[in-house]
């Protein structure tokens, strides 16, 4: 009897460590709601040490030294500017959350895995049409050198949809104007891009201006902008996000290699529906759609 106890006391003295060592590294940008929940989701699923280091309160941090002192297991980067931070990093897996990166460049890498902002172009376009059924041509402005993989893939997708895709090329911020104008009387909504030229203060007090003067409704990326006028964003759930991702950090710590844990899609969507703007735009929308989402009245 005593030796079956020895052995089954040595068998947890060699396994614990091995659980004990597992340790999760978090490097955030900012501190703000929608990484609080991603993380929060991501703590749902994970168990190990989570180290927590937000970068807007920490100036001058040296990641790089930091993640050696550490040693983590993985890195899990939330928001762009904390992957930027971290990429030089290549000796240790990083998954990333809460970052847009339409043209896929930031997120490239061989030890990186994580979850994509990026809602496909066809369910946003369909959830416009559920709410819109009348929509027959939408406008799409963007920039070629920013946006032009996505662009096409939106394109591609309107057509699908039996909506015909009016595409504008613009190379400056300065272009949104003439390019807007150019669409009036042409096209049923504009679809606004998650693309810097054409996002930016300026651009987007203008364009929302521009709809409620030509009562040409905004399908836009990011539920903000549907709070300040645009019609409808599809968005993504912050915290399902998150649960995704501790997924992926999950099956890293189990042992599998990061090169083998694919990079997905978020699952879960949201569709925000600014009924006040519809109402200054004398627009009808489908009462079954908007029974589907989240109303501003």
């Amino acid at each position: 009897m005593t030796r079956i106890i020895l052995l089954i006391l040595a068998i947890i003295l060699l396994t614990e460590p091995c659980n004990a060592a597992q340790k999760v590294f978090v490097l955030q940008s900012v501190r703000v709601a929608p990484y609080e929940e991603a993380l929060r989701g991501v703590r749902s699923v994970v168990s190990g040490t989570v180290k927590r280091v937000v970068i807007s309160e920490m100036e001058g941090v040296d990641v790089a030294r930091m993640v050696r002192d550490e040693r983590p297991d993985v890195i899990l980067a939330i928001g762009a500017e904390a992957l930027t931070r971290v990429k030089r990093v290549k000796d240790t897996p990083i998954v990333y959350l809460m970052v847009l990166d339409p043209q896929n460049t930031l997120t490239a890498g061989d030890n990186l895995t994580g979850v994509s902002m990026n809602v496909p172009p066809e369910r946003q376009l369909a959830a416009l049409q559920s709410l819109m059924p009348r929509l027959r041509k939408i406008g799409i402005p963007y920039n070629p050198s920013r946006s032009g993989v996505l662009a096409r893939k939106a394109q591609a997708a309107a057509r699908s949809l039996g909506i015909e895709p009016v595409a504008r090329e613009l190379r400056s911020a300065r272009d949104v104007v003439p390019v807007a104008e150019g669409l009036k009387g042409e096209v049923d909504a504009i679809w606004m891009l998650p693309d810097t030229t054409v996002v930016t203060p300026e651009s987007i007090e203008f364009l929302l201006l521009f709809s409620l003067t030509n009562r040409i409704p905004i399908l836009t990326f990011s539920d903000k902008y549907v709070q300040m006028g645009a019609i409808m964003a599809l968005d993504i759930d912050p915290y399902d996000l998150g649960r995704q991702g501790g997924d992926l950090v999950r099956r890293i710590l189990s042992g599998a290699p990061v090169e083998q844990v694919q990079r997905v899609e978020p699952r879960s969507m949201v569709m925000t529906v600014n009924a006040k703007v519809a109402r200054k735009l004398g627009l009808t929308l489908s009462e079954e759609a908007l029974g589907r989402a989240r109303v501003i009245r």
